[in-house]
Order: structure tokens, then sequence, then C-alpha cells
């Protein structure tokens, strides 16, 4: 009945968007796009096998024939329609075996097509691929495709391991950069993934980090705890000319990716994907130039020391629309369009956070400024010794 139901649903999106489905065929699409048309497709070992499969909206009358393709043009078709940004699979990586698929006499589902992955050599750090399976052509008087389910595309997804910076108060600081560096971001998100090991109450800020200008300037800083807030564990962003907290109540020992973006109107905040606050615009750019790790004004940095891991710290020059944002958990292409710096903080060894754009935004920890005694005056330090690295099973990502 369900299954009938979605079809129906199919059937009507199709004629509302101009197919003339006829009603009187049998109704052909691809199992599994019912609802949505991205899949995923889990890779551990290679070569690694999906089998995909045609459905029919009735039992056929007759055996219905049918090739199917990897047609790659059609991931830019899809991320142009909806705001994503996926990869097409590298043809070499990928085969398509016993592509002609058949729907015997009385039967709804098809013989299987074995789409398989046999390399990743090719893969992109940080970029999510799909593979694009369509229905290429049905023989004479089978049925009509439903074209909303035409295809279905294959999100390949592998767990990754990797190493974060696990904080140390110590370490707490902050690095300018020179001022040719500095970016005006009037439209803009602000990205980083976090892990908690613990939370205070109400008033016992936790500082994770800062994005601002060389003078602290129309900060974009991150804490949990402020008062005002509806716990110890809601995520409080003071922007430029206001503030805003998370509906989420972050959890300890698991891992958020956080997304803040700035349209020139509206301040959003996603945590893992998925839209959780929102706030009226200032109009007020910020002037790129510092960042700050934790909380490092006077002694305040054991205070306000947030305890936990960071990695993923990323500053676009545009506002990621929500799609975007949804597929940026295990990381992003570092030469994506409006990426201004990438920190994966995943060195493993030395002190230098390493900007993976290479637009020059480098960090080196021996080279960071603090104001000690609370007078404004900033001092230099090195910090290097304090910067610390780990690597468990709890820094596994499923991408």
């Amino acid at each position: 009945m369900m299954f009938l139901v979605a079809v129906t649903m199919l059937m009507v999106a199709c004629d509302s968007e101009g197919d003339k489905f006829d009603y009187e065929k049998v109704g052909l699409l691809i199992t599994g796009t019912e609802q949505v048309p991205v899949q995923r497709f889990t890779v551990d070992e290679l070569p690694a096998a999906y089998a995909v499969t045609v459905k029919a909206t009735r039992r056929c009358e007759q055996a219905v024939t049918m090739r199917l393709a990897i047609d790659t043009a059609l991931v830019r078709a899809y991320n142009a329609r909806y705001g994503t940004a996926y990869y097409a699979v590298p043809p070499a990586d990928v085969m398509l075996e016993d592509s002609e698929v058949t729907i015997q006499q009385g039967e709804a589902i098809s013989s299987a097509a074995q789409v398989k992955v046999i390399s990743t050599d090719d893969f992109i750090e940080g970029a999510t691929y799909v593979i694009p399976v369509t229905i290429q052509q049905v023989s004479s008087d089978g049925g009509e495709v439903i074209e909303s389910s035409r295809t279905i595309f294959l999100q390949i997804s592998r767990i990754i391991s990797f190493y974060s910076l696990e904080n140390n108060q110590n370490a707490s600081s902050n690095y300018i950069f020179p001022d040719e560096k500095m970016v005006n971001l009037t439209n803009y998100t602000i990205e980083f993934k976090v892990y908690s090991y613990k939370f205070g109450n109400v008033g016992n800020i936790k500082r994770v980090l800062s994005i601002e200008g060389k003078n602290e300037e129309e900060a974009n800083m991150f804490r949990f705890g402020e008062n005002g807030s509806a716990g110890g564990d809601i995520l409080q962003w003071v922007l430029p000319g206001g503030r805003c907290f998370s509906s989420t109540h972050f959890k300890t020992n698991r891992w958020y990716l956080v997304s803040c973006t700035y349209d020139g109107s509206t301040f959003k905040m996603y945590v893992d994907g998925v839209e959780d606050a929102q706030t009226s615009g200032s109009g007020k750019a910020t002037p790129f130039q510092r960042f700050e790790l934790g909380m490092s004004w006077g002694s305040y940095r054991n205070q306000q020391f947030f305890q936990g891991r960071l990695c993923e710290v990323r500053v676009w020059n545009r506002a990621l629309t929500a799609s975007e944002i949804s597929t940026g958990f295990a990381g992003v292409n570092a030469h994506s369009d409006g990426l201004v710096a990438y920190w994966k903080m995943n060195e493993g060894e030395g002190h230098i956070f390493h900007d993976a754009t290479g637009h020059g935004y480098d960090m080196d920890w021996t080279d960071t400024w603090r104001d000690d005694r609370e007078n404004g005056v900033l001092v230099p330090h090195d910090y290097s010794q304090y910067i610390k690295w780990i690597k468990d099973d709890n820094n596994k990502v499923v991408q």
C-alpha cells in the first residue's frame, strides 16, 4: 500500500512538472528512489558492489528489458537544481556489470545490475562522490519511466579515521595574520567540528574559538555555558551586533559539525547539517584577520577552558546552502568555491595548523599573541609545546 502511495506521489510530481505520463502504461522506476534519489553506498573494502534493480508499478504482462548506464553529466544537473556539491565518481574507479536488466512476465522487479567501485585512488580528499545510474533505454511498449525516479545517485560512504586537536588550556592564544591577508566578509560561513569531554553549568563559560578582526572587532565567537542560555551544553554564537543560542543541547563524547552562515540579512546556525537557530542580521561585515583558540585573555584561559577536541575549521566568503552544508561532515574539497581558509587540524604532529586551501593562512603556534595583563597590550608567545594531537576510535566519521 505504501509503495502505491509513493508511486502515486511520484506520478503527481512528474505531471506537475509537465511530464506527460501515460497512466495506462506500466510505470518504471529504479528501486530505492521512491522518496529520494540519493542513496548511500557503503564502501569498506575494494571492490565494493551495489545491486541496482528496476521496479514496475504493477506486474508486467510481458517481459520488459531495460538498459542502465552511468551518466556522470547528471551530477552537474542535480547540483544545479538542488544546490548540492556532489562530485561525479571518476570513470576509471567504477564499473557497471550486467547493465541490461529484465522484468520477467508476471513480475514487478527486474534482475540486478552490479555497480562496482574498484578504486578510490583518484578521489579528492574532502569531496563527496556519487554514482548516477540511470535508465537509458526501455524495450518498446515495455512501460513508461517515471522521470523523477529514472536515476539513482549512489553516494559513496566510507569510514574515515582522522587526527584532531586535543585542547590544552596553555595553548589558548591568538594568531594574527598580516594586514594584506585581511578579508572583509560581508557574506560568510564559519564551520568547525567540536567534541566535548564535559560541560559546566550556566555561567561556567567554555570558549571554543573566535574568528574576528585584527583588534577583535566584529567577532564571531563560540562558547558554551553563557548566562541566559538554557544549559551549560548550549552553544552561543556571539556575532557582529548580536547573539544566537543553539536549540540543540550538545552531548559529551560525540562529534558535531557546527555551521554558521550570514547572507547579508540573516544569521543561521546549523548543527550536523540541520538548521538549528537564526536571528536577524546587523549588516556588519567581519574583517577576518585573527583566529583565537579558546579564551586567551588574562587569566581567563583557565577559567573558560573548553575540554574537548577541535578540527575541520573553515571560513567561507559566502553563505552556504543547507544542501552544501549537509555534505561536509567528513570534510570538503579544499578548492571549493568561496573557501577562504581551511584548517583540517589533522596534522598529527608539529605545531602548525596548515591552511589546506593554499591561500596562505597557515598558523604557526610559535608566533601567537596574548593580552596577559588585561591592559590591551598584546605580548608574543610561543605555545608550540602545548599543541596536542589525538587519534582514537572516537575520531572516526562516516562520509
